[in-house]
């Protein structure tokens, strides 16, 4: 069975995106630690990602790592930052959907920043 991780990343606040979700998500597939994972933008991280160039860069190496990013289309449209984020590279989803099953599986492991 493969390991994998989603990461919920809520938080607006830049050092949780630094020192936790982008930090820990660039290392863990190289490191084996999870065979698959996904970062969920979901609120107020939206609008931080999409007005901070810094974490723009941060994120970009998470991706070339392989692992996958998403956003909630309703909060990107509110934040109105859905071009924004398209242009990093993120797909846009209806988040609700994808973390209750990943909450209800056996093989994906959630945790939120």
């Amino acid at each position: 069975m493969k390991k994998k991780l989603l990461i919920v990343w809520s938080s607006g606040e830049k050092e949780v995106a630094k020192k936790l979700v982008l930090l820990y998500g660039s290392v863990i597939l190289p490191r084996g630690y999870w065979d698959e994972a996904t970062i969920m933008i979901w609120g107020p991280s939206a609008l931080l990602l999409a007005e901070d160039e810094e974490l723009q860069a941060k994120l970009k190496i998470v991706q070339e790592n392989g692992v996958k990013v998403n956003a909630c289309v309703v909060c990107t449209d509110d934040y109105k930052v859905s071009d924004k984020l398209q242009e990093l590279g993120i797909e846009l989803i209806h988040t609700g959907e994808m973390l209750t099953n990943a909450l209800q599986s056996d093989d994906t492991k959630v945790i939120t920043f």
